[in-house]
This record gives C-alpha cells, structure tokens and sequence, in this order.
C-alpha cells in the first residue's frame, strides 16, 4: 500500500523539513516523515506499506548530513515511547531505540551499573548507536550490548544476540531498511558515585575537546589503523578550511562546521576536499564515519 492510504496512530507528515532535527541544521525534506505511536504501530505499519518504498531510521541526528535534494520513502524518528530505560537486574538494562546515550548512562549510574559511562559521550540514541557500533573514550556498543530488537523493513521482529551483528569498527551487519527499537545492554556493579564522576570527566572532556555549541554531525572521519583521524587532516593543512559556509573545525579538525548558513552539498564538499588533501599528503585513505543520505 502507498504511504497516503495507511492508517496509524502515530504522526504521518508529508515533505517534513529535516534540517531542524539534524545537528548541521541543513538538508531537504523526508518525503514522508512517521513517528511511530508504539512499537505495534511501527510493525503494522511496515507491513503494509509497498515494499519498493525505502525506510530509513532517524535518531537524533548527529552524525549525519541529510542532502539538499532530500530523503525519499518514509524516515521513520522513534520519539517518548521508545525512550524508556528499565533495569532488569543488578547489571542489565533493557534500552528503547529513541533513548538517548546521556539517559542510558544516567541510569545506569543512579543503578549502580558501571562500564556504560562512555555512552555520556556518543551524541545519540540507542539505534543508532547499536546500529553503528557507536564508541567513545576507549569502548564500544560490542562491549557492552546483549542482544538488541529489530523490526525489518517487512514489519516482522527479531531479536538479534551480539554476535549475529556483525560488529567491526563503527559497523555492523545489520540491513538496510531495519529500525533498532531496544538494545539490551550489560555492565558490571559499581559505586554510583565513582560512575558519576566518571561522567562528569567524559563531559568536561567534550567540552574542551569538541565544538559541542557549534551546527556539527560529530565526529566526520573513522580513525584509519594506526592513525588519529584530526592528526592526519591537520597534517594536511585542513584546520580552519572553508568550502562556501562549511568549515572544518579549527578546535578539533575532524569536525565540520555549519557557519550558519552552508548547504549540505557545502558540507559533504569540504569533506571530500579534506581526504584528497589528506590522502595526497600522507597517502592514507579517510573513510567517513558520518552517514550521507538522501538525494544531492
């Protein structure tokens, strides 16, 4: 069935501006934009909807350019009733897919879960941070991650253990079209005060560190083996450069800027600029680690 003709209890919204949910604060519309009322709403409504039609998952986009042309088929943004973070035992925690990294790390804290401390630093929710193998500070989703709930482009729901994803670095084997909507995640007991301060260190980290109060998608470039991604562009020259409103970040280089006014054609130039350069000086390969989608 074509998107105009189903019937849901969620928010259906034609050609949404998606700018505004994106940390670059640029890009086009979704053609269709749905925010699922609960996950029985969600499944049926993949179920019904033409398979030829794409379905991409939206988190609270932060590490992605959305292209000026747009995103066609349905963006599905999972909103509250996937946020929820539960506890089910001493060092467990059952994760919503719209739940963000700062929540799930806060929780775990006031439960006396530690080891997830490093989620106070990944800009994200919890799809799509499974979905990426999302990392920071020395750890990742893989060390942690139980199993996690997917609903598949057809509206069947699967629960995947950690070793059916695939993981690799900021990878993983799951399909495209799939919407992580809960992750469940494992720690190890700690002392909620130790944890705290542990978070406390994490976020001052990234306010020295990173252009946190700045229109950015976080982190650009996977680290190359043996390499820091900001040494080699530094390296080659990119600290402060420009493409139109596009900048790449003059307090951490693997970061690019949106002025204020830069297109995402800007955005996604200025960084292919940036592995010419480096791939010219140092002959090393950057690889993007932010997401590009929709149409130029």
């Amino acid at each position: 069935m074509s998107v105009a003709t189903l019937t849901t209890r969620g928010k259906l919204t034609p050609q949404a501006p998606l700018a505004p949910l994106v940390w670059f604060k640029s890009g086009g519309t979704a053609e269709t934009l749905f925010e699922p009322a609960d996950r029985d709403d969600l499944t049926a409504f993949l179920a019904d909807l033409d398979p030829a039609v794409p379905v991409m998952a939206l988190g609270l986009g932060s590490n992605m350019i959305v292209r000026d042309g747009g995103v066609p088929g349905v963006t599905i943004r999972l909103g509250k009733p996937f946020a929820r973070v539960e506890r089910l035992d001493d060092t467990i925690l059952r994760c919503g897919g719209g739940a963000s990294g700062i929540l799930v790390s806060s929780t775990a804290r006031d439960a006396g879960i530690a080891g997830l401390e490093f989620l106070r630093g990944i800009p994200g929710t919890v799809g799509g941070f499974v979905r990426m193998n999302g990392g920071a500070y020395g750890r990742e989703v893989a060390d942690i991650l139980v199993s996690s709930t997917i609903v598949r482009r057809d509206g069947t729901v699967e629960e995947w253990p950690l070793d059916r994803l695939g993981y690799t670095y900021r990878h993983s084997e799951l399909p495209d079209g799939v919407v992580v909507i809960a992750a469940t995640l494992r720690g190890t007991l700690g002392d909620p005060a130790t944890i705290g301060a542990e978070m406390e260190r994490i976020a001052q980290a990234r306010e020295d560190s990173q252009p946190l109060r700045s229109r950015t998608g976080g982190s650009t470039f996977k680290n190359p083996p043996g390499h820091k991604a900001w040494a080699l562009i530094d390296a080659a020259g990119c600290r402060g450069l420009t493409v139109g409103d596009a900048q790449v970040s003059e307090k951490h280089c693997n970061f690019l800027l949106n002025l204020g006014s830069a297109s995402s054609r800007e955005i996604e130039a200025l960084g292919e600029e940036v592995r010419r350069r480096v791939l010219a000086r140092s002959g090393v390969q950057l690889d993007w680690e932010i997401q590009r989608i929709g149409v130029e």
